[in-house]
């Protein structure tokens, strides 16, 4: 049993670990939301993190086996044992990347940096999209964190007894 507390302390862990990179993510977008030239002489590109699952984890071996329900009888319930699980319990994976939109075109004719049109390139970032964004990774990381409260609490109550 100890060892299912622990997983869920690294799972809930690497869920906050997304989240602070999708915040992160979003404090640069809006942080760079008028920035018209960025190392590279172009438009700053708004940064999104994509986050994939790891195929075959020991998390989801043991979900397809809790979910299979392969019983020799039908009066038989599934296995609570470990299924011989051991090892890593990554999950997932995230990276943040570059979107590949096109920038905004501005009519500025002011603007240092305007085309003789008198357009300025600028990111395509919608601040209301990175709030939005914000809200969310901040619910998610909540989340997770109250899962490693009562993972804990269980754990403490456990030793009570």
């Amino acid at each position: 049993m100890a060892e299912n507390i622990f997983s869920s302390f690294n799972i809930s862990g690497q869920g906050m670990s997304v989240q602070r990179l999708r915040l992160s993510a979003v404090a640069r977008n809006i942080a760079n939301a008028n920035t018209t030239k960025a190392d590279d002489g172009m438009p700053y590109k708004r940064e999104v993190v994509v986050v994939r699952d790891i195929k075959d984890s020991p998390f989801e071996k043991s979900m397809n086996a809790t979910l299979q329900l392969d019983k020799t009888n039908a009066g038989h319930s599934g296995s609570a044992i470990n299924n011989g699980l051991e090892g890593e319990d990554e999950v997932l994976r995230a990276r943040t990347v570059k979107d590949n939109s096109a920038p905004r075109m501005v009519f500025d004719p002011n603007h240092p940096d305007a085309n003789p049109d008198g357009y300025v390139q600028m990111p395509d970032i919608n601040i209301v999209t990175e709030m939005v964004e914000m809200i969310s990774a901040q619910r998610a990381f909540q989340a997770n964190a109250q899962v490693v409260d009562a993972a804990k609490n269980l754990a403490r109550y456990s030793l009570e007894i």
